[in-house]
């Protein structure tokens, strides 16, 4: 179950930062000064990593209270 979390997420992230998705981003539009492509794919990219920490660390406690 665990694993399958982090498989899962690994397809969504894929999914995520695939051509049809960018495609989206990709414009000539600025917020707050940042063209929307930067601003996207680097929110996505630290989203990613923060949910990739938060699942490894349950996986770490689940190991131990499963010992």
């Amino acid at each position: 179950m665990k694993q399958q979390r982090l498989v899962a997420f690994a397809i969504l992230m894929f999914c995520l930062f695939n051509t049809p998705i960018l495609s989206l981003f990709n414009k000539k539009t600025f917020i707050m000064g940042i063209p929307s492509i930067y601003l996207y794919v680097f929110s996505v990219w630290l989203i990613g990593i923060i949910v990739v920490a938060i699942l490894s660390e349950k996986n770490k406690k689940d190991s131990k209270t499963d010992e």
